[in-house]
């Protein structure tokens, strides 16, 4: 199946961790930083194509997050894992489905939807219309059509969780990994732009470092990388100051365009 031609607009509604940015309790330098890209809310991205808005992973911060980018409707929800930092803003979906009068497709492994019915049980249990009206849709690891772009899974590790990226087109988004399989690293080849964890300097048991990113992107090689789930350790500006040209730390609120798949050698 191939990658599709569409233009993809990216925004980044969310570029810190589980905690966010700043941290509640925290007094430190990156967390009373007068930079608003050290303003990091949970981690979670837009992706614009052919009239279509998708969203990956509703954080708690969902709300304040679509509000300041005006959203005006979501067209689908792709779901990275059931952590609570990618989830429990599940319920503010409730507007657009007031707004566009029908239920809104939720993709994602059948272990993360099945989480989501947990969570939301009386999503699943009312009969009312006060409620977030969803269609639960299980990947199978396989790409799937979305509104005319293919979408494929990409299978990572975090600690002891299988979690998913998404590549679409000439870009893909991993979010939450210590490891990048062998067979998911395949599927990331040719990559304009490239989205990855890079947590902070310090080594920690689920997510990758700014080091260890920093190999995968020489060894990915993509046009374009952004690291991603990034903690108050990290100083955009003094971070940013030793990272090389074609590496950038994701902002909330930045906005990149991408297109279709690039040519074997790029």
């Amino acid at each position: 199946m191939a990658e599709g031609s569409a233009e993809f607009t990216i925004t980044v509604l969310g570029s810190g961790t589980s905690v966010g940015v700043p941290t509640v309790c925290c007094e430190c330098a990156v967390c009373t930083s007068p930079d608003p890209r050290d303003n990091r809310l949970r981690p979670s991205i837009l992706i614009q194509f052919d009239g279509k808005t998708v969203v990956v992973d509703t954080t708690p911060d969902f709300r304040t997050q679509v509000l300041r980018a005006k959203v005006r409707r979501v067209d689908a929800v792709l779901l990275t894992h059931a952590h609570a930092d990618h989830i429990m803003g599940l319920d503010d979906i409730r507007p657009f489905n007031f707004r566009q009068a029908g239920k809104i497709p939720v993709y994602g492994s059948a272990d993360t939807l099945e989480a989501v019915r947990r969570c939301f049980a009386y999503a699943f249990e009312q009969k009312n219309t006060h409620i977030p009206r969803v269609e639960m849709i299980p990947l199978s690891g396989e790409p799937f059509n979305l509104f005319g772009a293919v979408f494929s899974p990409v299978r990572l590790v975090h600690g002891s969780c299988t979690v998913l990226g998404f590549r679409f087109g000439a870009a893909a988004y991993l979010t939450d990994h210590n490891e990048i399989p062998d067979e998911s690293l395949e599927k990331l080849q040719n990559l304009d732009v490239l989205f990855l964890d890079a947590l902070r300097h310090r080594p920690h048991p689920t997510h990758t470092t700014v080091e260890r990113a920093l190999q995968y992107v020489e060894q990915l090689k993509p046009r374009r990388a952004f690291f991603t789930h990034i903690c108050h350790d990290l100083s955009h500006a003094r971070t940013e100051e030793k990272l090389p040209p074609q590496v950038r730390l994701a902002y909330d609120g930045m906005r990149i365009s991408v297109g279709e798949s690039r040519s074997n050698g790029g």
